[in-house]
């Protein structure tokens, strides 16, 4: 093909050249065509094998530079991955401890609500208590100061001998009024006994208990016993009899 080419362009030549400069002129186009200088048939044939080339690129094994590109993007994809990973986990721990904040808050306002509120109650009453016993405390002060001027009052040595009788008796009278106020002074104010005035109850159960069991003989352990569980043994004697009634009742 390309020998059949040669000798058409040779062909051509000599033909051109062999005509005189007039006639070349008419021979020659007034006008250029530039698909008059494209070979067609090589464009045809060449096509081909650019579309095998490009297909046989798509199939072909991947290069070492290709896999260390491809090993670079996915070591960075992974250090995102992780930078986003580390991200995350720092908010999980912010919303955590901001979650165990409220959570301690809620608890502590609760906490402090019931508390106050009960301790607040508490005091007020406390507080009656102390100002009823205050005032209790200033009017016995009062009846006691009345009780001792009365008694210091007293003077035997002015009574007549005609008056002697009712002198004592009103003087009798003053004594015994103000023992009465001073024995319902001792009820009212353990301090006026000699104990002090916080002692609680549990304290006087706890003396109860110690005199009742303290140093004791054997005998008066028994007796203590004796008295505590003869519930117990009346109802497993009672119990005992209705099985023994029970097994010797005829069938």
């Amino acid at each position: 093909m390309e020998s059949c080419r040669l000798n058409t362009s040779i062909l051509t030549n000599t033909f051109l050249y062999t005509f005189s400069p007039g006639l070349y002129s008419r021979v020659m186009p007034t006008e250029y065509d530039a698909t008059e200088f494209v070979d067609t048939d090589f464009q045809t044939t060449k096509s081909p094998y650019g579309t095998t080339t490009a297909a046989a690129n798509a199939f072909r094994a991947p290069t070492r530079e290709e896999v260390d590109t491809r090993v670079s993007e996915a070591q960075q994809k992974l250090a995102e991955l992780k930078r986003a990973q580390e991200e995350l986990e720092r908010e999980r721990a912010g919303l955590e401890e901001v979650r165990r904040r409220q959570t301690e808050f809620q608890t502590g306002r609760q906490e402090m609500l019931q508390n106050l509120t009960r301790g607040l109650g508490l005091l007020e009453e406390a507080e009656f208590a102390a100002r009823r016993d205050a005032e209790q405390m200033s009017k016995s002060i009062a009846d006691m100061r009345d009780s001792l001027a009365k008694v210091q009052a007293i003077n035997e040595d002015t009574w007549s001998k005609e008056s002697f009788n009712m002198e004592l008796t009103r003087a009798l009278t003053t004594l015994e009024n103000a023992r009465m106020e001073w024995n319902g002074a001792r009820l009212k104010f353990t301090v006026l006994s000699g104990q002090p005035a916080n002692v609680s109850a549990a304290t006087t159960r706890e003396t109860g208990v110690s005199q009742l069991l303290g140093p004791k003989s054997f005998w008066q352990l028994c007796k203590l016993g004796l008295a505590i569980t003869w519930p117990l043994v009346a109802v497993a004697m009672l119990a005992l009899g209705v099985l023994v009634a029970i097994l010797l009742r005829p069938h």
